[in-house]
């Protein structure tokens, strides 16, 4: 079955794509869902608008994107924890933490997006913020005995 994404689906494509399923993914899924609509002229014309649409669109968010991801790199955040003597920390910093200190500075991020180790020790660590599929920054996390 022949159908026209009128979303992005993640694995599957993206909007405006012409992808080719199984009847009853199509049928059962995408279409109920209002993710895909069937590939016929009319369609198919609008997929078309969609894409020039989307690519506009892309390019802005791309543009956005790298803004942001300059911001981000240039930033350094400090989190206040409880720890003991030896520097070890009590519970773990997590990616909350994380978004919750870039928002105090300004910059809100999404806490999903953001992707940190397993911080158990004082000290400098680096979280890594997806922003979109290929655009990537790097944020210094300093934890502090508090």
């Amino acid at each position: 079955m022949k159908l026209v994404l009128k979303q992005t689906v993640e694995n599957l494509g993206e909007a405006g794509d012409v992808i080719t399923v199984k009847d009853g993914f199509g049928r059962n899924y995408l279409i109920p869902k209002g993710l895909a609509l069937i590939a016929n002229t009319g369609n198919l014309k609008m997929a078309s608008e969609r894409k020039k649409y989307a690519t506009v669109r892309l390019s802005e968010t791309l543009k956005n994107a790298k803004e942001l991801a300059e911001k981000l790199n240039a930033t350094s955040i400090t989190i206040s924890v409880n720890a003991n003597e030896d520097g070890k920390i009590f519970g773990t910093v997590t990616n909350a933490n994380v978004a919750e200190a870039l928002l105090e500075k300004g910059i809100e991020v999404d806490r999903r997006k953001i992707s940190i180790e397993n911080v158990k020790t004082l000290g400098e660590h680096a979280a890594t913020i997806a922003l979109v599929s290929d655009v990537k920054a790097t944020v210094k996390v300093w934890v502090v005995k508090a």
